[in-house]
């Protein structure tokens, strides 16, 4: 194992166990305390400078109802109304950063595809332990996190919709997932360790919007794979939605663990109907044990876990959003003709974006499905040969 491999694997251990660095981190900063009634909160966003963060840090640092954003990622953004401060999220510094803050938003998440999965882990888990840490040494009352509806498991006995009580069943085999599951037990333990922090957890369902995930990955073919016998359901979230839930939740409008998506759901006939591709069906066993055996030779970034979402239930209700009075503004059938605008032009075969005529010859549907595909149109080749 290389340096850069060792060292990323101490930090994996080292954030699971609960001792990363938070016996660096000051605990007595600030007394917490809630905001007086009425009073505009200071909210502090990390991951301020991308994605997700840059559009929750615009729209904070221009509603009337923030009192001042404090915006921290590790370049400075272009929000000039918002205080900056540059620093990696897993530097116990960020405590000092966020005092005077009454809540935090983290979204400093590293949800990359193509990244080195060990490394994304010690950064992902690490980098939320240290936030709730400094949270509760600087005073802060509440930290409001983003995981993934994907944290309930996709799975074919799942109630459609899933109420945000349900049971977490999903497991690491999916991309990212496992980080996820982590981050949902720091914050479950949060409170706990540290007595009058509010943990927030927003759970969207298919983020669309800027992103590029295996889910929208799925889309960048001529191709839907359908897995045999399989029922997909597609719920989708409007990157727009989402942040328009975080600051509902920075607000302290709504707490607890909240679902996040477009109502209702699609039938995967719906939407092929709606997109106008057609469907390339396979047997179970021959997706999934290609998926696994594929990527497991590194000829795929995602991995067969991935392949469950495509193939069973994991709509949400999003019913406790909707008792605080927040709705989403974009439907499934909007966000789905988003998605496919943005992914235009677009192929995918083997996380590798092609021509047209690669990924038309390739038949696939994704990251990990186009090389399911690429299989089957081989075996087929190969079938026919024989009988020349």
């Amino acid at each position: 194992m290389s340096s850069p491999d060792r060292e990323a694997d101490r930090e994996v251990r080292a954030a699971r166990n609960g001792s990363a660095r938070e016996s660096a981190i000051p605990r007595t900063l600030a007394p917490r305390g809630m905001p007086a009634r009425g009073r505009r909160p200071v909210v502090a966003v990390t991951g301020a400078a991308r994605g997700v963060g840059a559009l929750l840090t615009r729209r904070l640092a221009a509603s009337e109802e923030i009192k001042h954003v404090v915006a921290i990622d590790e370049r400075r953004g272009d929000v000039t109304e918002a205080q900056w401060h540059v620093l990696d999220v897993r530097d116990p510094a960020i405590a000092e950063k966020l005092r005077g803050a009454d809540v935090v938003v983290h979204l400093a998440l590293d949800l990359d595809l193509e990244g080195d999965a060990a490394a994304r882990t010690a950064y992902n888990v690490r980098g939320t332990q240290t936030v709730l840490t400094a949270a509760a040494a600087a005073g802060v009352h509440r930290v409001v996190l983003c995981t993934s509806a994907m944290v309930y498991g996709a799975h074919p006995d799942n109630d459609v919709p899933l109420a945000e009580d349900a049971e977490l069943r999903a497991t690491a085999e999916a991309t990212g997932v496992g980080d996820l599951l982590e981050i949902e037990r720091l914050a479950r333990r949060a409170p706990r360790a540290h007595p009058g922090l509010n943990v927030t957890v927003l759970r969207p369902a298919v983020l669309v919007g800027g992103t590029d995930t295996a889910l929208t990955r799925y889309f960048e073919s001529p191709r839907l794979l359908v897995v045999a016998g399989s029922r997909p359901t597609w719920q989708f979230c409007h990157v727009e939605d989402l942040v328009s839930a975080l600051e509902f939740a920075a607000l302290e409008k709504a707490e607890g663990e909240l679902a996040v998506g477009c109502d209702g759901w699609l039938e995967q006939e719906e939407v092929e109907e709606l997109t106008g591709i057609r469907r390339m069906e396979l047997p179970s066993a021959v997706a999934l044990g290609a998926a696994s055996r594929l990527h497991r030779l590194g000829l795929t970034p995602s991995p067969a876990g991935d392949l469950a979402y495509t193939m069973h239930p994991w709509v949400v209700s999003g019913h406790r959003l909707h008792d605080a009075g927040w709705r989403p503004r974009w439907t499934n059938e909007e966000v789905l003709a988003e998605l496919l605008e943005e992914v235009a032009g677009r192929h995918t075969v083997a996380g590798r974006r092609l021509g047209r005529k690669d990924a038309t010859a390739a038949g696939a549907a994704g990251a990990t499905v186009a090389l399911l595909g690429t299989a089957a149109l081989v075996r087929r080749a190969r079938k026919a040969r024989r009988r020349l």
